[in-house]
């Protein structure tokens, strides 16, 4: 039985994930905030699919306790796990702080999913994919350390520079987690979905109603914004890639300041304290 995860996957563009691994045969996880909210999601996907392997189990990615637990049930029913989608994330619209002491909008885009992946590894193997959710705006990215993990940023909270720093984090994670799992056949990357129409973007806090006229037809819909994932996680030429950046289905070249940025392992040994009481 191939087996896949999504996070956030009643959400847009991981529904149109969830839905497009579902239709491969996939016994597809849905790894959901509100298992209640996401029951009917479920049973549209089993509509639209055919697929009756389809099953939600909660994960609050902002309490790493749940991401814990959320692995130790997979771990006791499943021995391989095939595919896996970090597609859940936030732009929190103030500094909030989880049960952990994390920056809500650092756990819920790059701990939480640090420690989900981490977890599952051992699951893994030849042939697993592993893609996680990246943006564009990792490039507006800086790491200062701890603010980092418990501010989001140095200084007063400012959403969008918040998010671009969890979006170099899971950038950094994704290119070195590569090249320590490549031994082991597993590919890991990362999909640039664009600007795309979900929930995590409520353009009246930005623009506007002439700049939302011009802009609103240039966002993407969840489907065309989830495509470079999709393709990740199923296309046959995409077996082998791995340690890539993606938009639009091609390959980014990020350059010598990110493949060996200066502060990935910093980053990689600083979440590693973090979580190493969950890895126990």
């Amino acid at each position: 039985m191939k087996t896949a995860i999504i996070t956030g996957a009643d959400g847009g563009m991981g529904y149109e994930e969830t839905k497009a691994v579902a239709q491969q045969g996939y016994h597809t996880i849905m790894a959901c905030y509100c298992p209640s909210q996401a029951e009917p999601r479920r049973q549209q996907l089993i509509q639209e699919t055919g697929n009756q392997d389809i099953e939600i189990i909660g994960i609050d990615l902002a309490n790493l306790q749940t991401v814990k637990g959320f692995a130790d049930e997979v771990k006791r029913r499943f021995n391989h796990i095939d595919l896996l989608m970090n597609n859940a994330g936030t732009m929190e619209t103030g500094r909030h702080y989880t049960v952990d002491g994390l920056e809500r909008t650092v756990s819920v885009n790059y701990v939480g999913p640090y420690l989900l992946t981490r977890l599952l590894l051992p699951l893994m193997g030849q042939g697993s994919r592993i893609v996680n959710m990246a943006s564009c705006v990792y490039a507006l990215g800086r790491l200062d350390f701890p603010e980092f993990f418990t501010q989001g940023r140095k200084g007063s909270f400012w959403r969008i520079p918040v998010y671009s720093n969890t979006k170099l984090a899971i950038t950094l994670f994704t290119l070195d987690l590569a090249r320590r799992v490549k031994s082991q056949g597993i590919t890991v990357n990362a999909a640039d979905p664009g600007v795309v129409n979900t929930g995590i973007i409520r353009m009246q806090m930005f623009f506007d109603p002439l700049t939302d006229l011009i802009f609103r037809p240039c966002i993407r819909t969840p489907r065309q914004g989830a495509d470079t994932a999709i393709r990740l996680l199923l296309d046959n030429d995409k077996s082998g890639q791995t340690g890539t950046f993606c938009r639009s289905n091609r390959i980014v070249n990020l350059g010598e300041k990110y493949t060996n940025h200066k502060q990935m392992a910093t980053l990689w040994d600083e979440t590693e304290k973090i979580v190493k009481g969950f890895l126990s």
